[in-house]
Formats: structure tokens, sequence, C-alpha cells
């Protein structure tokens, strides 16, 4: 079978169910576009989130020690594979910092010089709240180290609002997925009921499923095709210039990966993929079910 007459049949069948077709096609589109959308919020939703998780660090107060006494406690926290970064504060750089937070009401208190030396660690985006924890639960046990400050609870916070939404996301995708899929589906099955006849002179000549199924694939891959690209155009247009003009401060939003091509590559590939797998599901249904006798 030539790739021109699978072509030629599937727009011949986006014609011959116009109204269907375009309530299918309008369909994909509308749940590419908020796919879409959801994707390129949820995406600086979470870089946002692992920004914040960056900035949650763990402060080790220590003792009054001598310099070899800090290094090696120093050393020990770098060690840890976890670890990002590890930076020092002395006792005057402490009551600088005192001084700059609390004003001219704290110049006295900075005075006394009382803050003690300390260590700021801060570790990977990716690290388990617990292993952090149980690192910070060690450094309070080592010598020198008077007191371990982590926020914790914040912490837990930002990754249980991480979870959350990706999953309320993830499962109002799928159930757009699936609505839009069933509609494909639906198209399809109206366009092989009215080539039924058809379909039953082609198998009285030996025609296989296959070679039916072909043109059908085809009309659900040009449908997915159609509202891709309609909602690759209005997603584009949408946060180049839509929403910057009227919402400058959304203006900022990035796109996944720091490219445009990659969301909206995927979303004109996800839309041929759901036309492709409704298109298939009628056909491989409704086709074999078409028996060579009988109505």
């Amino acid at each position: 079978m030539s790739v021109r007459y699978v072509f030629k049949e599937g727009v011949a069948g986006l014609k011959r169910t116009r109204l269907a077709s375009f309530t299918s096609i309008f369909s994909l589109f509308v749940a590419v576009i908020l796919i879409g959308v959801l994707a390129r919020v949820g995406y600086n939703g979470y870089e946002v989130a692992q920004m914040l998780k960056q900035q949650v660090e763990v402060e080790i107060f220590l003792h009054d020690l001598d310099r070899q006494s800090e290094t090696e406690i120093r050393n020990r926290l770098e060690s840890r594979p976890l670890v990002e970064s590890v930076h020092y504060i002395s006792k005057d750089s402490a009551s600088q910092i005192f001084q700059e937070e609390f004003g001219l009401g704290g110049e006295a208190l900075a005075s006394l010089n009382f803050l003690p030396a300390s260590f700021r660690v801060t570790f990977s985006p990716d690290a388990p709240i617990d292993s952090i924890g149980q690192i910070a639960d060690e450094a309070g046990d080592w010598n020198g180290v008077d007191e371990v400050k982590f926020n914790m609870a914040l912490l837990q916070l930002i990754e249980s609002r991480i979870q959350t939404t990706a999953l309320a996301g993830a499962a109002l995708g799928l159930l757009i997925l699936f609505a839009s899929i069933v509609l494909v589906f639906n198209t399809i099955r109206l366009t092989i009921y009215a080539k039924r006849d058809l379909i039953r002179a082609m198998k009285l000549v030996g025609a296989t499923n296959g070679f039916i199924r072909r043109p059908f694939l085809m009309e659900g891959v040009l449908q997915g095709l159609i509202a891709g690209v309609m909602a690759a155009g209005l997603l584009y247009a949408l946060f180049t210039w839509g929403v910057p003009s009227q919402i400058p401060q959304l203006g900022v939003l990035e796109w996944p990966f720091g490219r445009w091509y990659y969301l909206i590559g995927g979303m004109v590939l996800l839309s041929m993929v759901m036309g492709w797998w409704g298109s298939r599901w009628a056909a491989r249904k409704f086709i074999r079910d078409t028996t060579v006798y009988g109505s």
C-alpha cells in the first residue's frame, strides 16, 4: 500500500465526517493547549520550588575553636556527597550581619562580639529531606559543634506542595487526554460505519484488516497534527505576546529546558500520538467486527 493512497484516504475521511472531525480536532486542540499551559506553568513552579529548597540552609554554630578544628569540621561537611557548598562565617562577620539586619538598635549588641562562628551549609536541590536531617543530627554530635539550626518543617512543606501539585497536574492531564482520545475514537468509528459497505467489499476480495486499517490511522494522525499545530501556535503567541502585554509579571516564565521548541514540538507530537491511539483503538475494534456477510 502506497503512502499516497493512505494519505489520500485519510484526508477523504476527514471530509466525509466533517462535523465529527471538527469536534475531534477541536477537543484535541483544547486538550493540548491546556496540557501545554500546565507544562509551562508547572515547570516554572518546580524551578521556583527547587530554588526555595536551595535557600534553606543548615547553620552549624561552633564553640570557640582553633583554626585546625574548624578546618576539620569543614572537611567533614564537604566530604558529604549531598553537600553543595559550605560557607564559613567568623565571629566578626556574624556581628556585622547582626548589625545590618537590626540596624542602629543592634550596634550595641554587635559591639559585644557575642555571636559564635558558624558554617552555613547548602545542599543539592535533589537531596532528600531525610538525608539532610540525618546530616544535621550527626553534625550536632560532633566535637566543637554547639548547635545546629535547620528548618526541616519548611523543607517538608515545600516538598509536600511539589508532590501534591505534580499529582494534581498529572491527574488533570490524564483526564483531558482520555476525553480527547475517546472523541477521536468516536470520530473514526463514524467514518468506519460510513464506509462499512466498502470495507465488506474489500474483505471479499481478500484485503486484510491491517490494509483496511491504515487509512483510518492516517485520519487520526492528521486530526492530531492539525490540532497540535493550532495549539502550539496559540500557546507560542499567548506566552510571547499575549500574556506579557496583559500581565507583565508572568512574562518572566521560562520555556521548559530554556528553549521554546521543546514544548512546542512535544505538544505537536503528543497530539499526533493521541490521534493515532484513538483511531487505532476504533479501527482495531470495528474493522475486525465488520463481517463480510450480513449488515
